[in-house]
């Protein structure tokens, strides 16, 4: 399949030219994500991923996600670039209602599971973002870089965040497996 990158107009970023193997750089903008109408995560000392075909994966420090929000972590996959991964229920309102297990709910204490992730131990390249947490958009109510709000990457798998100066096409929809 051949693949024609969007065209980029100044200020815009195209994901085709994110390197492979992924970068890992500072982000200077604030970071938030809502979740039943409260801010879980805010932080301006995060973390992006960069990785051809991929808008940016953002990771937060632990210590700007709301406490109570995040379930036990669980073992995930491995990714050939970061390493071992876990994953965490996200708790709305910071604590979850017996049987309130509802994917993509935004009310007070219901659970999304796996809407969030860490690398607990990550490969050398990537130790800056041990124990940084990333979320997936879909499930969020909302999530800001630097007050514009994201939209999620494309299917259910990756977890990167789209904003208006981010272009693709982008891996993740349908018919994008072999990129």
């Amino acid at each position: 399949m051949h693949l024609t990158p969007a065209p980029t107009k100044p200020g815009e970023e195209s994901v085709w030219d994110y390197p492979r193997p992924p970068r890992l750089e500072p982000v200077a903008a604030t970071l938030k994500v809502v979740l039943a109408g409260r801010t879980i995560a805010e932080t301006r000392a995060g973390f992006r991923v960069l990785e051809t075909s991929h808008p940016p994966t953002y990771y937060f420090p632990p210590g700007d996600v709301a406490a109570g929000v995040l379930g036990p972590a669980r073992r995930a996959g491995i990714c050939e670039w970061k390493g071992r991964a876990v994953l965490f229920d996200v708790l709305a309102g910071g604590a979850t209602t017996p049987g309130a297990t509802t994917p993509g709910a935004t009310t007070p204490g219901a659970t999304i599971p796996g809407a969030a992730w860490a690398y607990p131990d990550p490969t050398p390249g990537f130790r800056a973002i041990a124990g940084y947490v990333a979320f997936y958009a879909g499930p969020m109510e909302a999530c800001f870089v630097g007050g514009i709000r994201a939209e999620p990457q494309p299917g259910g798998f990756y977890g990167g965040w789209i904003t208006p100066g981010v272009v693709g096409p982008f891996k993740g929809g349908p018919g994008s497996m072999g990129w």
